[in-house]
């Protein structure tokens, strides 16, 4: 039976597929942690879920839901996480999360974050790290965004080499790989172009070049699609 002046709380735990094997994330690391953590605190850890190879992006995960409804069907009276970013990235989520649960209803703590929503100063701390992890997630695609802009503007193409062009072996003086015709595929895309002139359809030019054996990009089979991009890019442009 549990100790009615201890707290009792569920923990969750989460990793991406990326971070399955790293030091301090895996479940097991965190799962000790949160017992280690509940032994210390003199809380009674009466589960805890997880949710394996799952991004943050959503809080449609169902390990988090069970820990969620774990609370609301009065097994606890708290949740407890590793890290702030193992319940979610996103500043809307947080305050979903806080309104719905955290705000009066449940506790919410996190321990490397010492969080614990059962106090002002720790929900105050709650929301400047999300506010601030939220910034640092949009500075970041900022820069993002502006190296890009960079790039095109000095001419660097970007994106995935269509067919008949292909990345030159050598860094040009800027110190990035322009973009040099492919004489092969170049063929492929001339025998495109026939074939349009001896005006065949889309259709009719894809069963063409795979009864003849011309390659794709990725070696995979025509398809109509494939065949009105190359037309597109390839599309005489006439001044306005």
């Amino acid at each position: 039976m549990l100790d009615s002046a201890r707290t009792s709380v569920v923990g969750y735990i989460r990793v991406s597929t990326e971070q399955q094997a790293g030091e301090g994330v895996s479940l097991d690391a965190q799962k000790a942690r949160l017992e280690a953590y509940a032994l210390a605190m003199e809380l009674d850890l009466v589960a805890v879920f997880e949710d394996a190879g799952l991004s943050a992006k959503s809080l449609a995960r169902p390990g988090l839901r069970a820990a969620l409804a774990a609370l609301e069907d009065g097994k606890a009276s708290g949740l407890v996480v590793t890290k702030l970013d193992r319940l979610t990235r996103s500043v809307k989520d947080l305050g979903e999360l806080v309104d719905r649960y955290f705000a009066s209803r449940f506790s919410l703590l996190s321990l490397s974050d010492s969080i614990d929503t059962r106090t002002a100063s720790g929900r105050l701390v709650l929301h400047v790290l999300g506010a601030v992890s939220q910034w640092e997630r949009e500075a970041t695609a900022e820069r993002t965004r502006d190296a890009l802009a960079q790039l095109r503007a000095d001419g660097v193409p970007l994106g995935a080499d269509p067919l008949g062009w292909r990345r030159a072996d050598a860094l040009d003086g800027a110190g990035h790989r322009a973009r040099v015709e492919a004489t092969e595929e170049m063929a492929t895309v001339a025998r495109v172009l026939e074939l349009q002139a001896a005006g065949l359809g889309v259709r009719a030019i894809a069963a063409a070049l795979s009864a003849e054996g011309c390659a794709t990009k990725r070696g995979r089979r025509w398809h109509p699609t494939t065949v009105q991009r190359i037309l597109d890019r390839h599309r005489p442009r006439h001044d306005a």
